[in-house]
């Protein structure tokens, strides 16, 4: 049995309290692929990374506490970005406006760093990581490439560990459709504020190559309004407002989620 978790909004859809829920409905291992934090957004974090010398976030952490054996956030992460916002209009490395990647952490075997040669690094992230030994990019093309050689054999490593195993829950960053390239789940649910889309893993994989090859993406990455825009759900479930202090226990979101769990695995 394996599950898709995405959201359609880019921020603060939902994924991962839904995720930690139906891990503890399910007993099922979570992954996050890809993750990354803003250094002005989610300070808290960058200063535990600096702290404890290791760069994952708390979606990442929160699936890992979650998850019934003990397991480090950076096995279930291979790859975590931490982003700069950039006032203005001018564009970063990576082609986005108002915000460049400052560093990756990507983990195969080992923890290893990617910088950004163009900007000026915080002096507590250069004493807390090997930065000055990681490879510096100052452009998309050099990003490309590096990320060819690290990142996406990191990330193949994790595809075919989530493919042996009998069961994986696989949460989704930001609006993309699936942070995996060619991973077919047996169910997906879509989430955002209020409301959960259950779809057939099956189509919405198809969903997700047809997409691909749309004039809205390119080939690498699919966002959700344009997969979804192609499927019909199964189910549509609306989802309880849950505080805080709620949201932090994974059997509580269990028990809250449930109608919308139980239609995603009626699914599979």
């Amino acid at each position: 049995m394996k599950l898709l978790v995405a959201g359609s909004a880019e921020v603060d859809a939902g994924k991962t309290t839904f995720t930690t829920g139906l891990i503890e409905r399910t007993g099922v291992r979570g992954y996050k692929p890809r993750a990354g934090n803003g250094y002005w957004y989610d300070q808290d974090d960058y200063r535990r990374a600096v702290e404890e010398g290791r760069l994952y976030g708390k979606d990442a952490k929160k699936i890992a506490a979650a998850t019934p054996e003990e397991i480090r956030p950076e096995a279930i992460n291979p790859v975590h970005r931490l982003w700069l916002p950039t006032p203005g209009r001018g564009k970063g490395v990576l082609g986005r406006d108002g915000r460049r990647f400052l560093f990756d952490r990507v983990t195969l075997e080992t923890d290893t760093y990617v910088a950004n040669g163009d900007v000026e690094l915080p002096p507590a992230a250069q004493r807390a990581f090997p930065l000055d030994s990681a490879p510096a990019v100052e452009s998309l093309s050099e990003l490309n490439e590096l990320m060819a050689e690290r990142h996406a054999p990191a990330l193949a490593a994790l595809a075919e560990e989530i493919e042996a195993r009998e069961g994986a829950i696989v949460e989704s960053y930001s609006d993309i459709a699936r942070p995996l390239t060619g991973f077919a789940p047996d169910g997906v649910a879509v989430v955002e504020p209020r409301r959960c889309r259950i779809y057939d893993g099956d189509r919405y994989a198809k969903a997700c190559e047809v997409a691909s090859g749309s004039a809205h993406e390119g080939r690498l990455e699919e966002r959700i309004e344009h997969v979804v825009e192609l499927l019909e759900p199964t189910a549509s479930v609306t989802l309880p407002a849950l505080s805080s202090d709620e949201r932090g226990e994974p059997a509580t979101v269990a028990d809250a989620y449930e109608a919308a769990y139980g239609e995603l695995l009626a699914t599979v």
